[in-house]
C-alpha cells in the first residue's frame, strides 16, 4: 500500500483529500503544522509528498526546497491558493514535481498521484535485488531496503543508518562518524543513539536473515558491515 504525507491545515480539505486517496488505497498520514510532518518525516518512510504552502508555523515551499537539497527523491505535490502563473514556476523550481490550485477537483487529485506513483513504481523497478541475487539491496530512489527482495520496515533514521553502513562495507565505522553522517554535525544525539539504532536494524533484520549477524560490532571502536552479507 503506497504511504503518502499530507501537510494540510485546513481540515475539511485534509478530510476529503484522505477519504479519495484511501478509498482507493493509499494510506494517508496527515500533519496540520510543518513541525508534526517533519516529525513524522523521520520517523517513517513515504511514497509522496502532498503539501500546502501557506502554514501556520511556515511555508510548505521552503520545506519542499530543503527536502531536495537534503537528496529527497520522492515525488511532491504542492496544494496552494495561489494560481497564478509565477507561483505555479516558483513551486515547480523549488522542487515540486506538480502543483495544483485550490479549490481542485479531488477526482484530478487522485489522477495525479497515481501517475506520480506509477512513475515511482516504475523508477524502483531496476533496483529489485532480483536482478543481483543480493540478499540485501539499497533502492536508493525509492529510499528502501530490500530484504530477499521484500522491502524491511525502517523508520529514516534506521534507513540512512544501515545504508551508511553498507556503502562502507567491510570497514569500521566509527560512532562519531555516524553520527555525523546520519544525524548531522549539529545533531544533539550521542553515542547512545547509534547503538540503540543498531540494535533495532539488527532485530530487524534477523527477522529475515535469522542466521546471519551483518552488522558487527568492534568493541571500543565501532560498527561495520560483514562483506559477507
Amino acid at each position: 500500500m503506497p504511504r503518502v504525507l499530507l501537510l494540510e491545515d485546513d481540515p475539511a480539505i485534509a478530510r476529503t483529500i484522505s477519504y479519495t486517496l484511501e478509498r482507493d488505497g493509499i494510506a494517508v498520514t496527515h500533519c496540520l503544522l510543518m513541525a508534526d510532518a517533519r516529525q513524522q518525516w523521520r520517523q517513517h518512510a513515504f511514497d509522496l509528498l502532498l503539501l500546502d504552502v501557506g502554514l501556520p508555523d511556515g511555508n510548505g515551499l521552503d520545506w519542499c526546497r530543503d527536502l531536495r537539497a537534503a537528496g529527497a527523491t520522492m515525488p511532491m505535490l504542492v496544494l496552494s491558493a495561489r494560481g497564478e502563473e509565477m507561483d505555479k514556476v516558483l513551486g515547480l523550481e523549488l522542487g515540486a514535481d506538480d502543483y495544483l490550485s485550490k479549490p481542485f477537483s479531488p477526482r484530478e487529485l487522485l489522477a495525479r498521484c497515481r501517475a506520480m506513483l506509477r512513475r515511482l513504481q516504475q523508477y524502483r523497478q531496476p533496483a529489485l535485488p532480483a536482478a543481483t541475487g543480493a540478499p540485501i539491496e539499497v533502492d536508493a530512489p525509492g529510499q528502501r531496503v530490500l530484504v530477499c527482495g521484500l522491502p524491511l520496515d525502517l523508520t529514516r533514521r534506521e534507513y540512512q543508518l544501515l545504508q551508511c553502513l553498507m556503502q562502507g562495507r567491510g570497514r569500521i565505522l566509527s560512532r562519531e562518524f555516524l553520527l555525523e553522517q546520519v544525524w548531522g554535525l549539529d545533531s544533539e544525539s550521542t553515542d547512545r543513539t547509534v547503538d540503540t539504532h543498531v540494535k533495532t536494524l539488527r532485530a530487524k533484520l534477523r527477522e529475515h536473515l535469522p542466521q546471519q549477524d551483518v552488522i558487527v560490532t568492534h568493541r571500543g571502536l565501532g560498527y561495520s558491515f560483514s562483506p559477507e552479507a
